[in-house]
């Protein structure tokens, strides 16, 4: 469904509108901005440039990304925010994973939606950090799950540690299925905590092929810790095309993209 646009000529009230906008979708280009709010680019990058310097968005070449921030959003939240974006997107990626292989799924909602559309696959061999992928992958009659040991997180159910890290380690899997806070337009994979983000790379050196599954918001999304570049994986999985830079990147590093219909 085509957005609506959005007629707004106070400059206050439309920054404001964009500052929403922006958080809720991520990385947005001045284009796109300016058809939006039916503006002038001039103006929407004179209004980027203003936002910039207070410190409510952050400003991109040819565009502008949510704000600088070291936290992520609460898992309750996550869980609906463009669900039905993920659903598509998981739908999409579990139709590349053949019956019969091993697949890592790491701690994310976008990966929890993959284990929903895996239920019906057969003789699938799971490893995952994932309480609540396990909780999900336990409906299959016809799926093996290996659960790594290490300390839970409580408030999203991912399983992090020393002796994760050495229990991925353990394994050479077909696939893994990964979902990620952000990606640079650098093309940097980021995500917000450090213990979290040495799992997920123990999940990339471990894995013959590499799904990295996220929405469009994740895209110019900032977070604070590196795990690693999208040179690193073999396809990306979304729900809508990435900005130009990422788009170049992923061509020169030979990175399938896929994205996901409209229901």
């Amino acid at each position: 469904m085509t957005p609506p646009v959005l007629l707004v000529s106070n400059a206050p009230v439309r920054r404001a509108a964009i500052v929403d906008l922006i958080t809720q979708r991520g990385f947005m280009t001045v284009e796109l901005l300016a058809d939006r709010f039916k503006v002038t680019q001039q103006t929407i990058r004179r209004d980027v440039n203003a936002l910039y310097g207070e410190g409510r968005i952050n400003r991109y070449h040819g565009g502008a990304g949510p704000a600088l921030g070291g936290r992520n959003v609460g898992y309750s939240a996550r869980k609906v925010l463009f669900l039905e974006e993920k659903r598509r997107i998981a739908k999409l990626a579990a139709a590349q994973i053949p019956h019969g292989a091993s697949v890592i799924l790491n701690i994310g909602t976008t990966t929890e939606e993959v284990a929903r559309a895996l239920i019906n696959h057969r003789n699938l061999r799971v490893i995952t950090n994932n309480l609540h992928v396990a909780h999900v992958m336990s409906e299959s009659e016809d799926c093996e799950i290996i659960l790594a040991g290490g300390l839970v997180r409580k408030q999203d159910g991912g399983i992090l540690g020393e002796a994760t890290l050495d229990m991925i380690d353990q394994f050479r899997a077909d696939y893994a299925v990964m979902g990620i806070s952000g990606i640079d337009l650098d093309g940097t994979l980021l995500d917000y905590d450090y213990q979290e983000v040495r799992v997920s790379q123990a999940i990339l050196r471990n894995a013959r092929r590499v799904f990295l599954t996220t929405d469009h918001s994740k895209f110019g999304r900032p977070a604070m810790v590196r795990m690693g570049a999208i040179r690193d994986v073999d396809a990306l999985f979304t729900d809508a095309a990435p900005p130009q830079a990422l788009l170049e990147l992923l061509e020169a590093a030979g990175v399938e993209l896929h994205i996901a219909p409209e229901s």
